[in-house]
Formats: C-alpha cells, structure tokens, sequence
C-alpha cells in the first residue's frame, strides 16, 4: 500500500505507512519533524508505535546531525535466519528435547557463558577498539565491572525482552533457523552514557528542543567521533553475537535432530543502527530505529509475534521511505499491560502448535499484545516482496 498518512506540523513531513498510530507515537514523530536539520521528511513504518527517546519503526534522516536516543541502547538489534536441509518429516513429533537442546547451548535473560565462547579472531578484532572507547570513555567500563570479561563471556548469547530463538517451517516444509537479538549489556551501558553525554553537551540548549531526549551530537564537535566508533563497534559486535549464536545452535541441534547441511548461508539484518547513505540527492546520517534496510533485490527478515508467521522479504528499494522496511508486527500494548490483561491460558491458547514456554514469565511477549503480521505486511506491499513464509514450530524467549 502507499503512505496512508503524513503528518505536517514540523519543518518536515511524517510520512506513516498505516492509519493505527498510537497519540504518544504521532507526539514523538511530530518533535522529530520539527527539528532544523531533517533531510526531506521522515518515514514511519506500518509496525510504529512509542519507543524510548524515539519512535520505534521510524527513518530518520539527519544532515551533519545524529541523535543518540533515535539509535537507542539495544545498539545493532537485528536478526539472523538460515534454512537447514531437512524438512518438517524429519522433525520428531515431540519438539521438546529441541528446545531444551537450545535452551542449554545458549544462555538466556541475564545469563552468559562461564567462559569465553567465541573463536579467537573474533575477539582479537573487536578487543583493540574496545580498549580504545574506554580509554577515552573510562565511564562507560566502571557502569559494567569487568567490561573485557563481560563482552566476551556474553558474546554468543540472547538476552531478554523480546529476543528470541526460532525452528520455523517454511511454505515448503522446509527447516529454518531463525534468531533475534542484539549488542547485549555493552550496547545498552554504551547508548545509554552517549544519551546522556548528548543531554549534558547541549544542556544549555535542551530548552530549544521540542523534547530533551532528541539532544544530539553534530559532525565536528567533541563527542560526534566518539560516538560514530563506538555505536559502530556495538553494531559489528551485534552482529558478531547473533553469528556465535547461530554456530551454537547449529552444534546443539545435531544430537536431537537427523544429520543436516546448511542450504541456505545465513540472512542477517540490523534495524535498530545507524548508517551513511545517499537519499534524494545528499549525504545523511540515517538512523532506522525498529526498521530494517529494504534496498532494491536485498533480502531481510521481519518476524511476526512468539505465535504468528514471520517472513523472509526482498526489498523493492522504495526512494520515500529511504529504502527501508519494518522490522516486525510492532506492539500494541505495554508489557506492564500484557501482564495484567492476560494469563498463561490465554498464552497456551495463542502459542498453540508451538513448543515454547508458556508461563506467566513471558506474558509480555503473548501474541496478543502484537499487531497482527498480514495487516502489517499488506501495509507494505510496496516496500518489500515475499520470498518465504515461516511458521515457528519451537520458540525459546529470553
């Protein structure tokens, strides 16, 4: 569908690919607008709703300009999938023994390896620089206590809220891995102290801003090339996480499933970052916060709820939302309200089919507090085309 509403009261347009907009989303996509230095408008995808600091499922282009809470804290959140070789027939009827085989291999919540997973060439390339941030940043180590220790004893693990691990069938019964997680404890203690580095710098200015959490750095000030180093640095270890992860899972499933191959080298995409990109004829800074790149030909996931389809997608390259895609189905309740409205009824109801937990500990991740995925995919039909549908058959939440 085109862009079903566009909102003008800043400087630029908002432009929304859905009618259902929650008034604390179309309030924070309104302060984007108003702001000087937005390059041609912004775009809203079909799963936007109120994020922290920014709208979730917002593009943002900025000129000169990037503004820390529009990236957010979980810094490189994003998503992996790969099809295996096997196919719905070679699943055993009981899913149980898979979960718990995932479940051991990768640590969940606030849990990490005992000791460090990852292959060496993957923490001798990100050690250096990390050393090099908290040297000029020495803050940013004392938030975590043992920062070296802590990122590599949690590199290859998922974390919680609405992270996750999936066994999904495709429109051929054919086996994908699917995952989604992001840059864990540092990425959060690192876009949490350039949040507020941002505030302090512009404290005497914050009052000219339509909300203070919108302080930004701009290009060429004290703490812009700061800030670029290390949000990139928690974006290639996102990556890194959901890549060890992945190997994990692939050694964990060999004992309770049938010898497979990999048919598929893994899709991966980030949607909570920022990149350089061209748009409309300039340069800019744009920030996808819970939306995925959606390039001409360029393949990404976007997952629906614990319960839901989810889909494997090639993007059309669409200029008006700056080549750019939703990154799910996008809440429509809070978690808090989650938890009072439903219970571990209404969870075994909604997850029906599917072997996951179904306890109070996860009501906030209960289908029903998500828009539902078709409405959102049919939102953006012009955004991207379907390659595959899945269908998870085992979910392991963080």
């Amino acid at each position: 569908m085109p862009i079903q509403m566009v909102l003008n009261k800043g400087k630029v347009p908002v432009k929304i690919y859905t009618q259902q907009v929650e008034s604390g989303a179309l309030d924070q996509l309104e302060a984007l607008s108003k702001l000087p230095f937005i390059h041609s408008h912004i775009a809203a995808m079909p799963d936007v709703h109120r994020g922290i600091g920014a709208t979730i499922g917002s593009v943002i282009p900025t000129k000169g300009v990037i503004i820390p809470a529009a990236v957010g804290v979980d810094i490189g959140c994003g998503m992996a999938a790969t099809r295996l070789s096997l196919n719905a027939k070679n699943l055993p009827d009981n899913l149980k023994k898979v979960r718990l085989a995932i479940e051991e291999a990768v640590p969940v919540g606030f849990a990490m390896h005992k000791s460090i997973q990852a292959k060496n060439s993957t923490v001798r390339s990100l050690d250096p620089v990390l050393d090099k941030i908290l040297g000029k940043h020495p803050a940013i180590g004392k938030k975590l206590k043992q920062p070296f220790k802590k990122w590599t004893q949690q590199l290859g693990t998922l974390g919680g809220g609405n992270h996750f691990i999936e066994l999904c069938l495709d429109e051929n019964k054919d086996v994908w891995v699917m995952l989604h997680s992001g840059s864990r404890g540092i990425g959060n203690v690192i876009g949490t102290y350039f949040i507020g580095l941002a505030k302090k710098d512009m404290e005497q200015h914050l009052t000219q801003l339509p909300h203070r959490d919108l302080a930004y750095f701009s290009e060429g000030a004290k703490h812009f090339d700061d800030y670029v180093e290390a949000v990139h640095w928690a974006q290639e270890y996102a990556l890194a996480n959901r890549r060890e992860m992945m190997r994990l899972i692939m050694e964990a499933l060999r004992k309770p499933l049938p010898p497979f191959t990999i048919t598929k080298e893994a899709i991966t995409c980030h949607h909570n970052y920022v990149a350089i990109e061209e748009h409309f004829g300039e340069q800019v800074f744009l920030t996808r916060k819970g939306a995925i790149r959606a390039g001409n030909g360029e393949l990404g996931i976007i997952p629906g709820s614990m319960g839901a389809k989810s889909f494997i997608v090639q993007g059309l390259g669409n200029p008006e939302s700056f080549c750019s895609c939703s990154h799910g189905a996008g809440r429509v309740m809070s978690r808090t309200a989650a938890k009072s409205r439903f219970k571990s009824s209404d969870m075994e109801q909604q997850t029906q089919g599917v072997e996951c937990r179904k306890d109070k500990g996860v009501i906030d991740e209960i289908p029903g507090a998500y828009k539902p995925i078709e409405e959102v995919m049919a939102n953006q039909n012009d955004l991207v085309g379907v390659v595959h549908t899945l269908k998870q058959v085992v979910c392991v939440k963080g």
